[in-house]
């Protein structure tokens, strides 16, 4: 791989990792548009690392946030007052929702890593659930706030941030869409995608990432020098996009996400149809 190669997937990845557009189609279609084979383990395992990348990004970001909720939920365990703190229902809705995520995708491993890998199903995904998210959009109340989130709604968030399993809906688009629907603000709609994503990306990422590192150094791999190059420039880019994101939904509704993803559907379809790109 080349050193503007691991560059450009290291913008792709920074940018399109928490925004509800998803990274894992825009990395596909990149990767594909270079000539790399993206079934390759060496490709596999530079994607896997890149995006621990993103994942130290969303820590960094959500550092106080993190050990606010975690020392409330410890502080819950501990007293019936702890109990009354919402930022421990918060901590249990997040490892509520994870668990469940991570329990349909073990059930859905060799699935996952099979048919769902064809850029067929990128395409559906981009169209299918852009018209979730404009629906979430438009018919959720959003009257509730980061105060009001339950147990309950973790888990009916994990169950929903599970649909970002099909290649193209968008963990973060998931999770933010599933939120509106439950009449939750667009702020802390957005926050809880963060929130959710963050012990996701650690137990999915960072386990594949560790699992598939040995490819990076192997002979034709793609090598450390780019891995880290492109690790490097994906944690800077997800920590600006995080940022931006967050200051974006304060004042804009997520119109301009669906028409992107309509969009780029579209044309991932337009390629595959005149044969530019192979589905798989």
């Amino acid at each position: 791989m080349e050193w503007w190669q691991s560059i450009i997937l290291g913008i792709v990845e920074g940018i399109t990792e928490f925004l509800p557009i998803s990274s894992t189609g825009h990395l596909t279609v990149a990767e594909k548009l270079m000539g790399m084979p993206i079934s390759d383990p060496t490709v596999t395992a530079y994607t896997a690392m890149i995006q621990v990348g993103a994942m130290i990004a969303a820590i960094v970001y959500f550092w106080s946030d993190i050990v606010r909720i975690v020392k409330a939920w410890f502080g819950g365990l501990r007293s019936a007052e702890g109990k009354a703190d919402p930022d421990y229902r918060l901590g249990w809705a997040v490892i509520v929702g994870f668990a469940v995520t991570a329990v349909i995708a073990l059930a859905l491993k060799d699935l996952i890593e099979g048919p769902l890998r064809s850029l067929w199903f990128v395409v559906g995904g981009l169209l299918v659930w852009s018209v979730a998210m404009f629906l979430g959009d438009r018919v959720g109340k959003q009257e509730r706030g980061e105060h009001s989130i339950t147990i309950k709604d973790g888990a009916i968030l994990g169950l929903i941030q599970s649909f970002a399993l099909v290649p193209g809906v968008s963990r973060s688009g998931a999770t933010i869409t599933g939120a509106l629907f439950l009449g939750i603000d667009r702020v802390t709609a957005t926050r809880m995608s963060f929130f959710l994503g963050i012990p996701t990306l650690v137990a999915a990422g960072g386990l594949q990432a560790v699992q598939e590192a040995s490819a990076i150094g192997a002979p034709g791999g793609v090598g450390w020098l780019a891995t880290i190059i492109g690790t490097a420039i994906s944690f800077v880019v997800a920590y600006a996009s995080i940022a931006w994101l967050l200051k974006f939904v304060q004042s804009n509704n997520f119109t301009a996400f669906v028409i992107y993803r309509v969009l780029l559907g579209l044309l991932i379809a337009g390629l595959l149809l005149a044969n530019v790109i192979a589905p798989v």
